[in-house]
């Protein structure tokens, strides 16, 4: 009977309940798509981490704190082994989707015909897990097209560079850069500079005399016992790298060109093992075994997690966070006055109203019930309304093929907005707005309930 009677009232002012559904409707709608913006942004920055580099990384003991100083000093002897563990543990087998050797270092690269050099940031890797990486596509942001790496494994020699490292090299036009700028000069090497590096450039030509029609830099490094090397790499093509900084100093090469490069004739090390899962909930488990792993082997490595190694990842997603909990806060003070002013309105109209509930015999709790359904289903109806709004608006955008540039890409990717999988978010916001509806309503309605019968009858 309360239910029927609050549905009657709604319907009798049906223009007001009608703006306060709306109002409520609108906030959920508001809500739920940014929530849907969020997650995709969110989990496409999440992707692009793990494609690039895996859900986490294995490191010798103390790397994170001065092995980048220095990476040889703190590589993994006997990696083939530790890899071999990896794919073969019955726990952590069926999570692995990629366990792959990394090598990282650092020096100096060089054109050297025309006398110019710049240092850079290497990375060794093995071209087919690499690309392997890239295809993972677990929430399935991709639309179909993969980057790869542009190696193979059979082309040792070959490497790819940043695009503000080639142009700076002289390479951009070369490599098929648009709008490449041309260099106001060079300053002079004195001879002495040309004949020191010659001797190691003639040193490495000695060993690979084969001619290549691609560009060509050398590369001079410090090996792993501290005596400069150097080796020649074919550039296969420049890459954008998202972050000038990177984009000027970015190479990356086969693993076997890297370890070459670091250890020259000595045992070939990794300085890291990137490893990707198939599916993200894994995460903790794989960490936690693969420390059990290392606790019980003695192996003295650490394990990172792609959110400890790139902090801007958490800083987005609190960013991202804090600016969602502010506009939820917003709408829900719009729509709790909403309620309020429309449950208060229709409080002041029906006195007469309930003051003959009351000479009938209502107690003033049912008075009270009969208000708060009214905010209730107000809420309810708005709440549900504004789901399902949502919901189509979603499936609308993503049906339209939109694509965008989001924060660190270097090419489009399809926009989608992410409320499949959601369900608890979805829920979380209805049931958010109901309750603000119920809070809303719970002071008119206590207002209706303390009313006398006898000032109620007499209101004009």
């Amino acid at each position: 009977m309360i239910i029927r009677i609050a549905s009657r009232s709604i319907l009798r002012n049906a223009r007001r309940s009608t703006a306060t559904i709306a109002a409520v409707a609108v906030g959920a709608v508001a809500m739920l798509s940014f929530s849907a913006f969020k997650n995709q942004t969110m989990i496409g920055l999440q992707t692009a981490i793990v494609e690039r580099a895996g859900h986490l990384t294995i490191f010798r003991e103390g790397y994170n704190d001065f092995g980048t100083a220095n990476p040889a000093a703190y590589d993994i002897a006997g990696y083939t082994e530790l890899l071999g563990t990896l794919r073969t543990d019955p726990e952590l087998s069926p999570m692995i989707n990629v366990a792959t050797p990394v090598v990282a270092l650092g020096g100096i690269a060089s054109n050297f015909a025309l006398d110019t050099s710049k240092t850079f940031a290497g990375q060794g890797i093995l071209p087919s897990d690499r690309d392997k990486m890239q295809r993972w596509n677990e929430y399935g942001l991709s639309g179909g097209a993969f980057q790869t790496t542009g190696l193979r494994d059979d082309d040792s020699n070959r490497g790819v560079v940043g695009s503000g490292l080639a142009r700076m090299l002289g390479f951009c036009e070369a490599l098929g850069g648009q709008d490449c700028p041309r260099s106001a000069g060079h300053s002079a090497a004195t001879d002495a500079d040309k004949r020191d590096f010659t001797a190691l450039v003639g040193s490495d030509r000695e060993l690979n005399r084969t001619v290549s029609t691609t560009p060509r830099i050398d590369l001079l490094a410090s090996t792993a016992g501290g005596a400069p090397n150097i080796v020649q790499m074919d550039i296969g093509q420049a890459t954008k790298i998202g972050a000038k900084e990177l984009d000027d100093s970015f190479v990356r090469m086969h693993i076997g060109l890297a370890q070459r490069l670091l250890y020259g004739n000595a045992e070939p090390r990794a300085t890291s093992i990137d490893v990707q899962l198939h599916h993200t909930a894994d995460l903790p488990a794989a960490i936690d075994r693969i420390k059990t792993l290392n606790r019980t082997g003695k192996l003295g490595l650490e394990v990172r997690d792609f959110a400890e190694l790139t902090p801007s990842y958490g800083q987005i997603v609190g960013m991202y966070t804090a600016i969602f909990a502010f506009i939820s806060i917003v709408i829900g003070i719009v729509v709790l006055f909403s309620i309020v002013n429309t449950m208060s309105m229709t409080v002041m109209e029906r006195i007469n109203e309930i003051g003959t509930s009351r000479a009938l015999g209502f107690r003033r709790s049912r008075i009270g019930m009969q208000f708060l359904a009214e905010g209730v289903l107000l809420g309810t109806v708005g709440a549900t309304a504004g789901v399902a709004i949502a919901v189509a608006l979603v499936t609308t955008i993503n049906g339209l093929g939109l694509s965008w540039m989001p924060p660190g890409a270097t090419v489009p990717t399809p926009f989608r907005l992410l409320l499949a999988g959601q369900e608890a978010s979805v829920f979380a916001t209805w049931l958010a707005l109901v309750l603000i509806s119920v809070v809303a309503t719970v002071l008119p309605a206590m207002r209706a309930a303390r009313m006398t019968t006898v000032d109620s009858l007499r209101h004009v």
